[in-house]
């Protein structure tokens, strides 16, 4: 399949969710004409060493290669903190831009993307303050560069689902929930250690934000105040960090949703997480239910041996998020809403490409605008314009978890803010 006017992709973060779910979306992008060239820059080469050699790209995506930044050529102990800037400074402009890194890095990798005048992918959460999720709408809206946030969950065809019935009032008004989302252990051996620090971050900023994010997606209801409290646990390398996290949000209509998150679902355990979701609503003299089991969706396998990280052989296998199948053409294919929603939002950015091509300067930037107003209002990807709230909902929660479970309010009107409720 050939595509017209693909573009050029550079994915800054070369970490695990590079290598299990970006980079084989973008390479299966490339193959069917979306994207051109494909660069991945990391702080230091091992991590490219390893996505270059993983069996499953090779297998799925034959011949298809990246170019790493720094070279594998480079001592794999010497460290280039800066070099990205190098890689974006010499990229055509609004090209793409994923921004995979840790939660703290973001902004500054963000706008120095879009100082280049690159169209933005960036994981969940976009930035940690409100203050700059709006800085970076601004500076979009004024060059006409697209900005999308990698809430996933959102392209859940139940998650779709349960946002239609809930628009046509099948469910009635929600007031109750609860979510949860439990990382493996084995996180804590990982990177993580060296970032995912009490001072940076904690599990329901991380991922907590998800289930937030998708009842906001679902209901359409403002998140009002939150409350966070954390247990604090230390890493291999002796770096204290958050590993759980117990969250209360109440919406703007009195509704409460508690999250549980953590760095603790076991290694030995048949899933590869725990997660899901319950929302009951109110009805006249009834009520509505939506309970999602994320963690478990119908199919277990038995292997012979031990596969994936924790080694375990008994398995359920969500065949929803992201999965490598045979597919009509070479290689293997990932489907999935993981993959759909990296899908979407890079060939929204190809879109825009491709319509404004033939358009003068002044032509072609209100066509950019036009584009991106257009993605704003549908509200399906999520941008810093339609959830900008996730903003304001993650700094309430890192100042409630360091104030050990505060409630934190949240302002709206003229100048959206937080505040402690107590001073």
């Amino acid at each position: 399949m050939n595509g017209t006017n693909p573009i050029d992709v550079t994915i800054v973060g070369g970490g695990m969710i590079t290598n299990d779910l970006i980079l084989p979306a973008v390479y299966h992008l490339q193959r069917t004409g979306v994207v051109a060239d494909v660069h991945v820059c990391a702080l230091n080469n091992p991590p490219l060493r390893a996505l270059k050699e993983n069996p499953d790209h090779h297998e799925a995506f034959p011949g298809q290669d990246f170019t790493p930044h720094p070279p594998l050529d480079e001592p794999p102990d010497a460290d280039f903190p800066e070099l990205y800037k190098e890689v974006l400074a010499q990229m055509k402009p609004r090209q793409a831009v994923v921004v995979a890194m840790p939660d703290h890095l973001h902004y500054p990798v963000v706008i120095e993307a879009m100082n280049h005048n690159q169209h933005v992918l960036c994981v969940k959460p976009l930035v940690l303050e409100y203050k700059r999720a709006v800085e970076i709408e601004q500076i979009g809206k004024e060059k006409g560069l697209f900005v999308g946030v990698e809430y996933h969950k959102r392209f859940d065809t139940r998650a779709l689902m349960a946002k239609r019935r809930c628009a046509l009032g099948h469910l009635g008004e929600f007031v109750m929930g609860e979510a949860k989302m439990i990382e493996p252990y084995f996180y804590r051996s990982s990177n993580f250690q060296n970032w995912f620090t009490t001072d940076k971050t904690d599990p329901f900023v991380y991922v907590g934000c998800h289930y937030v994010d998708l009842v906001c997606f679902i209901t359409g209801l403002r998140p009002a105040a939150v409350s966070v409290s954390g247990v604090k646990g230390r890493f291999p390398n002796g770096n204290e960090g958050y590993m759980w996290a117990n969250g209360r949000v109440t919406f703007e209509n009195g509704a409460i949703l508690s999250v549980i998150d953590g760095l603790g679902y076991p290694d030995a355990g048949a899933g590869s997480n725990e997660q899901g979701l319950v929302m009951y609503f109110e009805g006249d003299g009834k009520t509505g239910m939506i309970k999602h089991n994320d963690q478990f969706r119908g199919v277990s396998h038995s292997y012979l041996q031990g596969i994936g990280c924790a080694g375990s052989t008994f398995n359920f296998v969500s065949p929803d998020f992201y999965q490598l199948v045979p597919w009509e053409g070479p290689g293997q294919k990932p489907v999935g809403y993981g993959f759909e929603s990296v899908a979407a939002n890079i060939r929204t950015i190809h879109r825009i490409g491709a319509e404004t091509a033939a358009l003068s300067g002044p032509e072609a930037l209100a066509k950019r605008r036009a584009i991106i107003d257009e993605v704003d209002a549908k509200g399906i990807i999520a941008t810093p314009a339609n959830s900008a709230t996730n903003e304001l909902v993650t700094e309430a929660a890192r100042m409630s978890i360091l104030r050990d479970g505060d409630v934190v309010d949240i302002v709206y009107g003229d100048d959206p803010h937080v505040e402690p409720r107590h001073g």
